[in-house]
């Protein structure tokens, strides 16, 4: 694989750059990376057509955090393709059907793609969608006591510009789907237990139902069709379809995912 300081500065159009993936692929990536966001110095926003353009220039491969909408990502993929970009790394989810529309339109551009399936995150403990609770000390979700591989972002970051910066002609990340996890499956009972072992603080975990879950979503402003997928995710850690292993992290890093400990030592929680 190339060396980053081989890689041309700001060739890479790193979108959703302030965001739990974005800033560490940035980060990653040093001066080969062009972050963009509504609040970057290059400016990108997905309702807005008129940034896309200005932020594609001279870039030649995007790591694509993708729209609400399959259909705007459809219509940015042709402009990056014109621009000149010839490889894409979309961050999908695990679970994505094999007709998911945002990962058909990656697959259909023409170029060299990678799509990653990672898990849940460990960071949204500490950094986004469980972070209050836990702040305050009871987490209440619809998952019961299954379990589910959270994965270090970090990780997937690694995986991500691996698959964005290996030499043309000798891509093995091109047209590669990679299905990603944490190293060891653990319930949110577990995971919270360990946060408190290192914070000292209580939390209560509270096993709740799903339209109960769904509602609270709703009331913190997610549009109805997110607050639905998040619960629907939730429920599959619940009954026990979210429990398996996946070997992504191993295929492309050559080593084990982060584990949890991982996680909490590098965590906000220290």
């Amino acid at each position: 694989m190339s060396t980053l300081s081989e890689i041309k500065p700001a060739t890479v159009l790193v979108l959703g750059a302030t965001g739990k993936t974005g800033r560490r692929v940035t980060s990653l990536l040093g001066p080969a990376a062009r972050p963009a966001s509504r609040s970057s110095a290059t400016k990108f926003d997905w309702s807005t057509q008129d940034t896309w353009e200005p932020a594609l220039v001279g870039t030649t491969a995007v790591y694509v955090v993708p729209p609400d909408n399959p259909a705007t990502l459809a219509e940015f993929v042709p402009l990056a393709v014109k621009s000149g970009v010839t490889r894409l790394v979309l961050l999908s989810m695990r679970g994505a059907p094999e007709d998911d529309p945002f990962e058909a339109a990656i697959k259909d551009s023409g170029v060299e793609w990678t799509i990653l399936r990672p898990t849940w995150f460990m960071q949204n403990f500490d950094e986004d969608l469980f972070a209050e609770p836990v702040r305050h000390g009871e987490l209440a979700v619809p998952a019961g006591q299954g379990v589910h591989p959270f994965i270090d972002v970090l990780d997937i970051a690694e995986v991500a510009v691996a698959a964005l910066t290996q030499p043309e002609g000798g891509n093995n990340h091109a047209a590669q789907t990679y299905e990603l996890s944490g190293s060891e499956s653990l319930s949110f009972a577990e995971m919270l237990a360990r946060i408190v072992e290192v914070t000292g603080n209580p939390i209560l975990y509270t096993d709740v139902e799903p339209d109960e879950f769904a509602a609270s979503l709703r009331g913190l402003g997610y549009p109805d069709e997110i607050a639905d997928l998040v619960t629907m995710l939730l429920v599959r850690i619940r009954t026990g379809e979210e429990a398996h292993l996946s070997d992504g992290v191993q295929r492309v890093l050559g080593r084990a995912p982060r584990t949890f400990a991982d996680y909490l030592g590098s965590s906000s929680f220290v």
